[in-house]
């Protein structure tokens, strides 16, 4: 990398940062648990939507042997709302093998804490540089956009082998005396100022040594091709309600998407649905009303649900569960709407 302005860059992004920088819970800590815990909620997350969830955590888990021991459908009724529960339940995982195997002292290397479980690349560079203030990298969206428009680099950002380009730029322009501004700064930077449209040129602190707004087309960085088609499928979901007030719930399988989490049973939209539904969990359907449509996004994968009510006669299959129990089972997002619809 021939980049004439490495120390110029370090300073001023580091000043600004360290001015300017938003206050967020995380950064009153140098805890690297602390840390981490904010780094994995923050995958796929805004910030404003992370914050009273870290709160909260931490008030449950503030240690690393509080969140070790914790039953599992407690710590997912502490992550529900945020999605990708495999977060969750990767941090648990990894947070254990902190315990069983380092000590419970998070390890202040790469090789080490990239062997724990759910700590990839990107988060293995967060905690090092922001809790140890080691000059490794920590490079994601914001970072790739920031340097693609800084350093000129015209590489596909949504090819995984990118990412391999903008680690080595990180480790050559971070600041080695003060890693966790230099890493931090470069995500503010990318989070409040150099956005995906229009960017804030004005505003950066770093605009005399970016490339792209020297040649005055910021905007066409970085490059990255399409996304992955999303896929789309239509499920009736069925709140069925017994003579003793208790409602049919199931429990999703222990591996893929939303695992181990709670929903009201759902079939895969026909015109027999409601027929399949009866026949498989052995019920009689009484009074059916619909109570709501909507669609729900995930990353490769959109659900279109429509939701019913319908008194049931109960029968030994499934698990039939009072209003109080139900409310401390960890839900998905699309069952919670549905069930504050039924409240």
């Amino acid at each position: 990398m021939n980049y004439p302005y490495v120390a110029e860059f370090r300073q001023s992004l580091v000043e600004w940062f360290e001015e300017e920088k938003r206050d967020l819970p995380w950064r009153h800590t140098k805890d690297p648990y602390k840390i981490w815990v904010s780094e994995v909620m923050l995958q796929q997350t805004r910030v404003d939507t992370v914050i009273p969830y870290y709160n909260r955590f931490m008030e449950s888990f503030p240690t690393l042997e509080l969140l070790a021991e914790a039953p599992q459908e407690y710590l997912l009724k502490h992550w529900e709302g945020l999605g990708y529960y495999s977060r969750a339940r990767n941090l648990q995982a990894g947070v254990r093998e902190v315990l069983e195997n380092y000590g419970g002292i998070v390890p202040d290397n790469r090789y080490e804490i990239s062997k724990l479980k759910g700590v990839g690349p990107y988060t293995a560079g967060a905690i090092l540089s922001i809790a140890y203030n080691k000059p490794e990298h920590a490079v994601d969206g914001n970072v790739m956009r920031v340097l693609s428009r800084v350093l000129n680099i015209h590489d596909d950002i949504a090819l995984p082998k990118t990412k391999k380009i903008f680690e080595a730029a990180v480790e050559e322009l971070i600041d080695p005396q003060n890693a966790s501004s230099f890493n931090q700064g470069l995500m503010e930077l990318g989070a409040l100022i150099c956005s995906p449209t229009s960017p804030k040129c004005l505003l950066c602190p770093v605009r005399e040594y970016c490339t792209a707004f020297n040649e005055g087309e910021p905007e066409k960085l970085p490059v990255k091709s399409k996304k992955v088609k999303m896929k789309h499928i239509s499920y009736d979901v069925f709140v069925c309600e017994d003579e003793d007030g208790r409602i049919l719930m199931e429990q999703r399988p222990a591996s893929g998407l939303l695992a181990n989490m709670w929903q009201f049973p759902m079939v895969e939209q026909a015109e027999d649905s409601l027929l399949k539904f009866a026949q498989h969990y052995e019920v009689e359907a009484q009074a059916q009303r619909e109570i709501l449509t909507f669609k729900h996004v995930f990353s490769h994968l959109t659900w279109h649900v429509n939701a019913y009510y319908m008194k049931c006669k109960s029968c030994e299959k499934g698990d039939w569960l009072t209003q109080e129990q139900i409310e401390l089972l960890p839900m998905p997002v699309p069952m919670l709407k549905i069930w504050q619809a039924i409240k």
